[in-house]
């Protein structure tokens, strides 16, 4: 199980290089812009948008071995980390010292994900043994509700809103399309099943441009403090419903709620408290699109 964690962390690490990255090429773009394919054409010319790209492909490949070697409730609240990575890049990229306010949501993130994993002690489940109908419900709700944020934050100028409907849309639709590798790795790694007959691997061929298109328009929509706690939040919570509901993994319940509610708050608060830093801000408007 240690072998899924390492290779959860790293996954959050390359990720958040990626997010950096991009940031920084988004800047010599013009602020307000309506979702159009011309925005990844123009971003496309600039080195450093090539860069964060490829630790994007590589933090995806990461998290695809993740889920090939534990349970999706433990592999994607993991992936919540990557807010302090890119605050601890930010501030080795900027020269920066982290102070002690910048240090606690760092720590109470980790803090919070290690004790709510603890807590939860994921177990169990197969996405290939789960029903025909689960997975129709399941999907038919996800998409439903990416959807109708992707409406919602499309239909008002940009700014803070927008960026949140947008944020957690990307957030909600990188958690399904963690689902759908989720099955794909369990078909891998099960002899009487292959990659190609398996289904969920067509919906991932488009559902990984997708999220890639939507999260480059999430990235410019409006301010980090709007948009990163529902990127970051939402992921894993439809990660966790679906390895609940649908792919059977089990977690403990009872007095421990209590806890894993508490370590969930705690991560709550330390993302919300990481999207808020001055240092991210400062960074933000250093590479945040032209006007």
């Amino acid at each position: 199980m240690w072998v899924c964690v390492v290779l959860a962390v790293l996954a959050a690490a390359a990720n958040a290089a990626g997010s950096v990255l991009q940031r920084r090429a988004a800047r010599n773009e013009p602020a307000g812009g309506r979702l159009s394919v011309g925005l990844l054409w123009d971003l496309a010319k600039q080195p450093a948008w090539g860069f964060g790209v490829t630790s994007m492909v590589a933090g995806s490949v990461l998290q695809a071995l993740a889920l090939a070697a534990g349970p999706i409730v433990l592999v994607q609240p993991i992936l919540i980390g990557e807010l302090a990575f890119v605050l601890v890049l930010t501030a080795v990229f900027r020269r920066h010292r982290l102070g002690f306010g910048e240090w606690l949501p760092v720590v109470g993130v980790g803090c919070g994900v290690a004790v709510l994993l603890a807590a939860l002690r994921p177990a169990g489940g197969d996405p290939l043994t789960a029903s025909a109908v689960g997975w129709l419900v399941g999907c038919l709700a996800t998409t439903t509700l990416v959807a109708v944020l992707v409406h919602r934050g499309a239909a008002v100028a940009a700014g803070g809103r927008r960026a949140l409907l947008l944020g957690s849309a990307a957030g909600a639709w990188f958690g399904f399309t963690a689902v759908l590798v989720s099955a794909v790795m369990a078909a891998a790694r099960d002899p009487s099943a292959t990659v190609l007959s398996t289904w969920q691997f067509y919906p991932v061929v488009v559902a990984a441009p997708l999220g890639f298109f939507l999260l480059q328009n999430t990235l410019r929509a409006g301010s980090l403090t709007a948009s990163q706690p529902g990127l970051t939040l939402v992921n894993p919570l439809v990660a966790l419903l679906w390895g609940v509901t649908v792919f059977g993994e089990n977690v403990r319940g009872g007095a421990w709620v209590f806890l894993e509610l508490a370590a969930g708050a705690v991560v709550v608060a330390g993302t919300i408290g990481l999207a808020r830093s001055p240092l991210l801000a400062a960074h933000e408007r250093a590479g945040s699109p032209s006007s």
